[in-house]
């Protein structure tokens, strides 16, 4: 019997396959693009995952300004921040962030699906925001992903 074929490959760096895909936010709901685009970015669409590596694709999101939100969350929904000085709290509906910058709401988003530490750190820098339908990467020749089929 042959137990070659029983042995699990581990991803590393060297053999991880990185992809640049293009997502177009028009029309999305906000977390539900978030999710996919998280799982984007970390690799669990890819059959060879593995948790301690970064084997997710570079994703570009285009179009922020024409996110969706559900239910009364544009005037309900709060991003709260802290300057460090006492009574320092601030907060923001996500209207007023929307209006600010419309590529902040779906960074934060995403973030919040990504681990809480260095992999996570360096996961995010391969999401690219942008809030009309021009970016930067096009020497990439990025492909373009259908949302509805990623898991």
């Amino acid at each position: 019997m042959d137990t070659s074929s029983f042995k699990t490959i581990s991803a590393n760096k060297k053999t991880v396959e990185k992809n640049w895909v293009i997502v177009d936010a028009d029309g999305q709901t906000l977390g539900r693009l978030a999710s996919k685009v998280a799982i984007l970015l970390r690799g669990k669409h890819k059959p060879n995952f593995t948790p301690h590596v970064d084997c997710g694709d570079n994703v570009i999101v285009i179009n922020s300004k024409k996110i969706n939100l559900s239910g009364n969350k544009w005037e309900q929904k709060k991003y709260i921040r802290y300057t460090g000085y006492p009574g320092g709290q601030r907060s923001l509906s996500a209207l007023e962030q929307f209006g600010k910058n419309p590529n902040s709401i779906i960074e934060k988003s995403v973030k919040g699906m990504l681990p809480k530490n260095k992999l996570g750190a360096n996961l995010f820098r391969n999401l690219h925001v942008f809030s009309d339908s021009d970016h930067k990467f096009e020497a990439q020749k990025p492909s373009t992903i259908d949302l509805n089929k990623v898991n």
